[in-house]
């Protein structure tokens, strides 16, 4: 299926040619270890510097502040890790309901520990109130981690009204932004974020690649120990072809992220097409504050995966937004939280798009998926919100949640 019409860049992204050209040499050639003295070595040492500049300037920041990690996960992990050993009396942690598993399960395993944490919730539109954030915050609490956009609706916090209030805690302040980084303008030299994490394959770099970026003055205990790497915060050789790749993925990134109108309005389109054209059908989450590729509809009264399976048959690749993966029929926590009806959480799907995406390949779907949902819905016994079945749905999403 090399000529499929790929709408789920919000889960990995196309390599660019630029990057695979830029990364090839360092697979093959220049194969040398970049902390060795002889030339050999050192010529591999200067593209690795070059790299972490190009890594640092999309994010305005500082080349010193840049620790490359294997993915975003690792540096969720990591920064959240090194943000409680710098505190060790303070015993509480802030976060949302809505995070990626990665903040959420590390923060669940950190419950275990004895530590407290506050989840906070967000209203139907998949925002926060930052009067609950007010009201969690004390001088105990050493963390606050929240995501700069949603991987599910695009939805985008106010990251930097939520800084300020962080900053008059004395906490420190986390953020992931695997969604956030080559899809809206960061400056770290601005910002209030202390530590924050993207992942190289988000931003048409390859897989197992990623940075952390730690502010300069923050104590940072490196979660992987070993040798002197990453100026001592992440022990292990480089993995040099990744970060090359990186490096370059970061400067095609920072040209891009200036002209993502081509993307909002092809999403744009394709989402009042899909409204206008397919009856019951609702937008999920923030329709402004929003990532310019992502949205994330509700097609109601029919399961999510069967229309990725129908879309599939037409070489359409998006996802549901739920996670019934591994034989689970559990919604998407992030639709949950959004407090949506039963009948609109299994059957919604993210379409998220790229640079690559074209106005030929959007018409396609406009012109499958109609058909798609019609005949699903043929096929389904529920077909309106006072179904007895979809009630009793509801109340068990109601005692479970």
């Amino acid at each position: 299926m090399n000529d499929c019409i790929y709408l789920d860049n919000n889960a990995t992204t196309r390599l660019d040619d630029a990057v695979v050209e830029a990364m090839l040499p360092y697979l093959t050639t220049f194969y040398g270890n970049p902390s060795s003295m002889h030339t050999f070595g050192g010529q591999v040492g200067r593209a690795v510097r070059t790299a972490r500049e190009q890594v640092a300037a999309l994010l305005n920041a500082e080349s010193s502040e840049i620790v490359f990690t294997s993915c975003g996960t690792e540096g969720d992990n990591a920064a959240i890790r090194a943000a409680l050993s710098a505190q060790p009396k303070k015993r509480h942690i802030i976060t949302t309901q809505v995070e990626h598993p990665a903040v959420l399960n590390l923060c669940k395993r950190l419950e275990k520990e004895d530590y407290t944490v506050t989840y906070l919730s967000v209203n139907e539109k998949g925002q926060l109130d930052l009067d609950e954030l007010e009201a969690a915050l004390t001088g105990n609490t050493a963390l606050v981690s929240v995501m700069y956009a949603n991987n599910e609706t695009g939805v985008i916090f106010p990251i930097e009204q939520i800084g300020q209030m962080v900053k008059e805690y004395g906490a420190l302040f986390h953020v992931d932004a695997v969604q956030a980084v080559g899809k809206i303008p960061l400056d770290m030299k601005t910002s209030t974020i202390d530590l924050l994490a993207f992942s190289g394959h988000k931003v048409h770099g390859p897989k197992g690649i990623g940075a952390l970026y730690v502010r300069k003055g923050v104590r940072f205990r490196p979660l992987l120990i070993g040798g002197h790497q990453e100026r001592g915060r992440r022990g292990g050789t480089e993995n040099v072809p990744g970060l090359i790749a990186l490096g370059q993925a970061a400067e095609l990134a920072q040209k891009h992220v200036a002209n993502v109108g081509q993307e909002q309005q092809l999403r744009d389109r394709l989402e009042r097409s899909i409204l206008a054209t397919i009856p019951n059908t609702v937008v999920n989450g923030d329709p402004i504050n929003r990532l310019p590729n992502t949205t994330n509809i509700g097609f109601k009264y029919i399961e999510g995966e069967a229309i990725l399976l129908s879309m599939n048959q037409f070489g359409i690749c998006a996802s549901s937004g739920s996670a019934c993966t591994s034989g689970s029929l559990e919604p998407s926590h992030v639709l949950r939280a959004l407090g949506l009806p039963y009948s609109v959480l299994h059957g919604s799907i993210r379409f998220s798009l790229s640079r690559y995406t074209t106005d030929a390949e959007i018409d396609r779907v406009l012109e499958v998926l109609p058909g798609v949902i019609e005949r699903l819905r043929a096929m389904s016994p529920f077909n309106s919100d006072d179904a007895s079945w979809l009630q009793e749905q509801e109340k068990a999403l109601v005692t479970t949640y």
